[in-house]
């Protein structure tokens, strides 16, 4: 859809080390955790106690017990003898409890290494996602940025290749494309014509190359992007290409699907017929699909967004508000910077407090281009076409990290980020802020 060119304050993330993977740095110290029998008097527990030199310190959730070590034995050999005593049913070392590592990359933005946090207020700002703490797990579980998914990106193209006047954007990762299609000029070279350079912006969102010291950077930088081209130099496409176009995504193997598109907003599903079955395939396929709400300031989410069966996101300003442009409505999932103006709403308390319209918004950067793909810069956008590409990217982030098991289903995908979005606006769930500004972090924890 069209959009309109126009500090970091760290959250803390507790997370519990799985056992599998904790090693002797991740257990706790002079203590240990066991569960008794539930036919072992407490004589026979004092009598554990006794025996391996242990003395009961709490009672924990669910009937377990934590036991300090009283004389000086290791917690391997405390648990050792603890496993050899009867009327003992488990006992396990305890994990510490610690802060989440942030990953901070070295892109300048346009200052000194690591300033890209000034311009990225979308990514690492009080009301950013949180994405160098999802980058830190993310690196922990060995799958950097989403290693291993593949994002379509159906939009204007992509800059993503050289081909005759047209260059490759600097800051997008080479080999990091998978094949994709022109359904506008018919070949297999979807460059972006655009005069804004939408489709390589919204793109730079998902996967811009990080910590190479140059321009700014991505949420899911890891993921392999599939550039499909069904809007041209004006952005204007139609709904029968738009269908084939999903449905070309599904069969070629994409994860996730970012629709930074939309219909206009007096269309119903039944106007559509051949994009809803498109959608419909692809769901049916194991893809995650996310739509842009649309930017008429309605009480009315466009199509694709609207579908059930896509994730509608509407847009946020740097000062955690509903957009002025953005659409909201129910059956909006949830919300993702898209920077602009905050909406004159007066309706709950934390508009109230937080929300200005006289205010100027900040805009979301990514390395793009005017008119034609030969000059990058660093070029803010406003809209929920900027939105968009933050979920696309933490549901790729989701499917990467494994929590969901290796191959989850988009409505798995969907409830992940809806439960760990962050409430803001009315408390629970409402129209213009749906579930939440979405968490990219709390997403792929633990």
């Amino acid at each position: 859809m069209r959009t309109r060119p126009l500090l970091p304050a760290a959250a803390l993330l507790l997370a519990l080390a799985a056992p599998a993977s904790a090693g002797a740095s991740a257990v706790a110290p002079g203590h240990v955790l066991v569960r008794y029998e539930r036919s072992a008097t407490r004589a026979e527990r004092v009598a554990v106690e006794r025996a391996t030199g242990t003395r009961s310190a709490a009672s924990l959730p669910g009937g377990s017990s934590q036991l300090t070590i009283e004389d000086g034995e290791s917690v391997a050999s405390t648990l050792a003898e603890l496993r050899a005593q009867p009327g003992v049913s488990q006992a396990r070392p305890d994990y510490r409890l610690h802060k989440a590592a942030a990953f901070y990359p070295n892109d300048p933005g346009r200052g000194a290494p690591g300033d890209w946090r000034e311009l990225q207020w979308n990514f690492a700002g009080p009301f950013g996602i949180r994405a160098p703490q999802a980058w830190a797990t993310m690196r922990a579980l060995d799958r950097d940025g989403g290693r291993g998914v593949v994002v379509a990106v159906i939009d204007t193209g992509v800059a993503y290749r050289d081909k005759g006047d047209a260059k490759m954007a600097p800051d997008l990762y080479r080999g990091r494309f998978v094949a994709g299609w022109d359904f506008i000029g018919h070949d297999r070279y979807p460059l972006d014509e655009d005069s804004d350079g939408h489709g390589t912006h919204v793109t730079g969102t998902i996967a811009e190359h990080v910590n190479n010291r140059k321009a700014v950077t991505g949420i899911a930088y890891g993921v392999k992007i599939m550039p499909i081209r069904v809007l041209n130099s004006h952005g204007d496409g139609d709904g029968a290409t738009f269908a084939r176009s999903i449905k070309w995504a599904a069969d070629h193997g994409a994860d996730v699907i970012n629709m930074s598109v939309a219909f206009d907003a007096d269309l119903r599903a039944r106007d559509i017929p051949e994009v809803i079955d498109a959608i419909r395939y692809a769901h049916g396929k194991r893809v995650v699909m996310v739509g842009a709400s649309g930017n008429e300031s309605l009480n009315h989410l466009d199509y694709p967004a609207r579908d059930a069966n896509v994730i509608s996101v509407g847009a946020t300003t740097s000062f955690g508000c509903q957009a002025q442009y953005s659409n909201f409505g129910d059956g909006l999932d949830v919300i993702a910077p898209g920077g602009g103006d905050d909406a004159a709403l007066s309706g709950s308390s934390w508009d109230l407090a937080h929300c200005d319209p006289d205010r100027g918004g900040r805009v979301v950067f990514q390395q793009t281009f005017r008119s034609k793909p030969r000059k990058f810069q660093l070029i803010g956008f406003t809209g929920t076409s900027e939105s968009a590409p933050h979920v696309s990217a933490i549901a790729a982030l989701v499917i990467a990290s494994g929590r969901l098991g290796s191959n989850p289903t988009p409505a798995a995908v969907l409830k992940r980020i809806e439960s760990s979005a962050r409430d803001i606006g009315p408390a629970g769930y409402d129209k213009r802020y749906g579930h939440g500004l979405v968490d990219a972090a709390a997403a792929v924890a633990p």
